[in-house]
């Protein structure tokens, strides 16, 4: 699994296409306060399973988001789920449907995004709500090439078993 973390999920999870996105979601989520994140958060999660999602839709219709499922897909079956966050960590785009909308509270971004640049994080293997399988999460700090800065976070989830 750390083979595979350093010689394929590390060429792609600061490309451009990802820095671009969460750099127009900081602008428009910058003044958020945290109750209003909150209040976001509340509001996906009631989307969960609901039959109107236009909250989750706009992240699953993401342009981002057919990047990450296209590396989802060309993994055979190791990747299996992708999400990138903002500053908050609030769901930018993603591969599938997440749990919460908001990843701010939980070490995939707090051990990444406030660690600063070249961040990464592995957690525990575990099972996975959303996804249904075996999986360790690996995040990674995204940094903005022209000034240095982490400017949010992405997670990968690995099928365990595909490492067996």
């Amino acid at each position: 699994m750390s083979k595979y973390i350093y010689d394929d999920l590390m060429k792609w999870v600061n490309d451009a296409q990802i820095v671009q996105a969460i750099t127009e979601q900081n602008s428009v989520t910058s003044g958020l306060t945290e109750a209003e994140v909150i209040a976001k958060d509340n509001a996906w999660r009631a989307e969960v399973g609901s039959s109107s999602t236009p909250m989750i839709d706009a992240v699953l219709n993401a342009p981002l988001s057919t990047f990450l499922r296209e590396h989802q897909g060309q993994s055979g079956g190791r990747i299996t789920e992708v999400f990138v966050m903002d500053h908050h960590g609030l769901n930018v785009a993603s591969s599938g449907v997440t749990s919460d909308y908001w990843q701010g509270d939980e070490a995939k971004f707090k051990q990444t995004y406030n660690k600063g640049a070249g961040s990464v994080f592995v957690d525990e293997i575990d099972l996975d709500e959303s996804t249904q399988t075996y999986q360790g999460q690996v995040s990674f700090a995204v940094t903005d090439p022209a000034t240095g800065d982490v400017i949010g976070a992405i997670t990968v989830g690995l099928n365990a078993s595909a490492f067996f």
